[in-house]
């Protein structure tokens, strides 16, 4: 039996769930195993119950598979199952004997609503282990009591940062959030604290069940109470601009269930739960965060190899970080810069990393990371300086953003060694590393490429060569639709703002400044000169040369699109930015802004996977999210065209290129297809 009832002498049931499969999830199985369970426990004669997994994990929580089938036509039927597995969590809870979870692995999502049922939660000091409901990063609510359960716990205030962040918490962290009792050094005493404390309270009641108990922070007709009320929802309006309906409906049923009994709390969460898991934002998430993510970071490799040497060539910021996350991962790391006192200081307050100004330092590496500036000739210069002195089957990379991989190869003597490593800035915070195959690179030398990217921690995409590869490709074309959309008049706070509540991450033009306006337009010059066809002279590339002539190249020179007041107050839009370009009669709808901005993505996405750059749609939608900041709701570029519908993506897209210009027009393969 996958549900294991062992009671030994003191009338102490161990219920140890050991489903079919790699992990527990909730699914019809768990439903019918979970059911078995409390109806014998109901009819047995116990003193109290410990539950506990055989698996790795204690609980993985939602079945996925399940969840992203839920649509309106069969919502009422996903309800019902919804509410028979609540119920039997509340039959667990209200047994009359001591429940305590003994959680001996990860326990996420409905993992945890079971130890919350439970009267006492126990935890592995397992720093892989955590626990909390991370339901709303895939566009979903706790939907099996999460939610009522923990506002009734720790009330409101100190709930709704958990759900509605979908935090997971280290046991330590959750001992001190409050969401566990106790946390225990061994398995061994998992078990035995658990027995302990059912011999010594015998008659436990949830905190939820004590005769007028309600919700800690939250009560009717209280005027304390209506600070946090008008608050939250203006707070929550800031971080979402609205296009996250998952934190909106959790707050929602935190609120509404705080006013009302228990089981009817119960009963609002279900409702609110179905109509996410219904919704097309739940199953954009779902696809990119859970399927695509798992395919991306679930690629076999046969070269079973770590680094353990790393010479990296530039010790500015993006050479610096490079240099932290792998010596933070345990790998040897050189630093090598023009000058000693550069690497210094790039290597400053980070230990494991050995700063040099010699090219010597590097004998030994079996990887070295090329991270100077995007200048041809200076990287032709150092990379075969590097390769001279490392192991002679290192591989060679370059963190280059947009300079073709084939050409920087040829500067190395074996170019099947030679592979593109793009990592985003700042590297310690960006999940993702892009890795460009070359025309020559081999295989084991990808192989090795993703193993390194998995050492340090990082989701890799696999992408082939070509000027800009994919991200810094595809994300160009968000910043110069932006400012195309400035020369033909368009306000440019209305153009920030609307790509903040579309969901992309930084508004087009303050990261424009991020970047700088220089390197866009050392970056465009650079293709002109190496191929005039790839390019052609815009309004907008106008609008940049004006904007760096008159010395507003961006941040890091002061001022650029913003204005940056040197005594460290908010940034704000350069009034003259209005008055030079604004114009009241612009003719652009703040619907086709945000149009322009997301479609212009999708659509230079479909021309990468069309041109063999991308080669699969995972390493799409994961590389547009986590790579350039495309908007999480939609699961990103490709899975935005399904949830828009292909054939109406193709219509909206016509009238975009009718309207705006050719760059809008739908690829032939694009009109031929149902979904990606």
């Amino acid at each position: 039996m996958p549900f294991h009832y062992d009671k030994d002498a003191d009338g102490i049931v161990t219920l140890t769930m050991d489903m079919s499969g790699s992990a527990n999830v909730m699914n019809t199985e768990y439903q019918e195993l979970m059911g078995e369970a409390v109806s014998r426990l109901e009819g047995d004669e116990i003193t109290g119950v410990i539950i506990t997994s055989a698996k790795k994990t204690f609980f993985a929580g939602g079945d996925l598979n399940v969840l992203i089938a839920i649509t309106p036509e069969n919502a009422s039927q996903a309800l019902e199952g919804v509410e028979e597995l609540k119920s039997q969590l509340r039959r667990l809870e209200k047994l009359g004997k001591p429940v305590v979870a003994a959680i001996n692995g990860s326990a996420l999502g409905g993992g945890f609503e079971i130890a919350l049922a439970s009267h006492r939660r126990i935890v592995l000091n397992d720093n892989s282990i955590r626990v909390g409901l991370p339901e709303a990063t895939l566009g979903l609510l706790p939907g099996g009591g999460g939610v009522t359960r923990m506002v009734r716990l720790l009330g409101v205030q100190k709930a709704l940062p958990l759900l509605m962040e979908g935090k997971q918490l280290r046991p330590e962290r959750a001992l001190q959030a409050g969401i566990v009792h106790q946390v225990v050094e061994t398995r061994e005493e998992l078990i035995s604290e658990a027995r302990a404390w059912i011999l010594a309270n015998p008659e436990p009641v949830q905190p939820w069940d004590v005769q007028g108990a309600g919700v800690p922070d939250l009560k009717f007709g209280d005027p304390n109470s209506y600070g946090l009320l008008a608050a939250a929802p203006a707070v929550l309006s800031k971080k979402s601009h609205g296009a996250y309906p998952a934190p909106e409906k959790i707050m929602a049923t935190a609120v509404e269930g705080a006013y009302v009994d228990f089981d009817t709390a119960l009963k609002i969460e279900g409702r609110y739960f179905v109509e996410l898991a219904s919704g097309q934002v739940s199953k954009n998430m779902i696809t990119a965060f859970w399927f695509n993510l798992n395919e991306v970071n679930g690629r076999a490799s046969a070269s079973g190899r770590k680094v353990a040497k790393l010479g990296v060539l530039g010790a500015g910021m993006m050479g610096a970080g490079i240099a932290e996350v792998s010596a933070k991962a345990g790998i040897e790391v050189v630093l090598k810069d023009v000058t000693l006192e550069s690497a210094q200081k790039g290597a400053q307050g980070l230990s494991g990393i050995t700063p040099t100004d010699s090219d010597d330092d590097l004998e030994g590496c079996d990887l070295i990371i090329e991270a100077v500036f995007e200048n041809r000739e200076l990287k032709n210069k150092v990379l075969p300086a590097a390769e001279a002195q490392a192991l002679p089957d290192a591989v060679i990379a370059s963190n280059t953003s947009t300079l073709p991989i084939t050409g920087l190869a040829s500067a190395v003597s074996a170019p099947e060694r030679f592979i593109g490593l793009h990592f985003f800035s700042p590297v310690p915070k960006m999940r993702l590393v892009e890795i460009i195959r070359g025309e020559k690179t081999s295989e084991e030398t990808l192989q090795r490429a993703l193993d390194y990217v998995r050492q340090i921690g990082k989701t890799p995409i696999v992408v082939n060569d070509s000027r800009g590869f994919y991200t810094s490709r595809t994300f160009g074309t968000y910043v110069i639709e932006a400012i195309t959309m400035l020369a033909e008049g368009v306000a440019p706070a209305l153009i920030e703002n609307v790509a903040r509540k579309a969901g992309m991450a930084v508004g087009p033009l303050a990261v424009s400044d991020e970047v700088t306006l220089s390197l866009q337009l050392k970056i465009h010059d650079q293709t002109l000169a190496d191929d005039p066809s790839l390019v052609s002279e815009s309004a907008a590339y106008d609008l940049i040369r004006e904007m760096v002539s008159l010395g507003r190249t961006g941040k890091s020179g002061g001022a650029g699109f913003y204005e940056y007041p040197s005594d460290g107050s908010k940034k704000f839009l350069w009034p003259d930015l209005t008055t030079r370009y604004a114009k009241a009669d612009a003719g652009v709808s703040e619907q086709d802004v945000r149009d322009r901005l997301l479609f212009v993505q999708s659509l230079e996405t479909v021309r990468c996977l069309d041109e063999g750059v991308l080669t699969s749609v995972a390493d799409a939608n994961i590389g547009s999210i986590f790579g350039f900041g495309f908007a999480p709701w939609s699961g990103g570029t490709l899975q935005f065209i399904n949830s828009y519908g292909v054939q109406a993506f193709v219509e909206r897209a016509d009238y975009l290129a009718d309207t705006y210009g050719e760059r809008f027009r739908p690829p032939a393969s694009l009109r031929e297809r149902d979904r990606f």
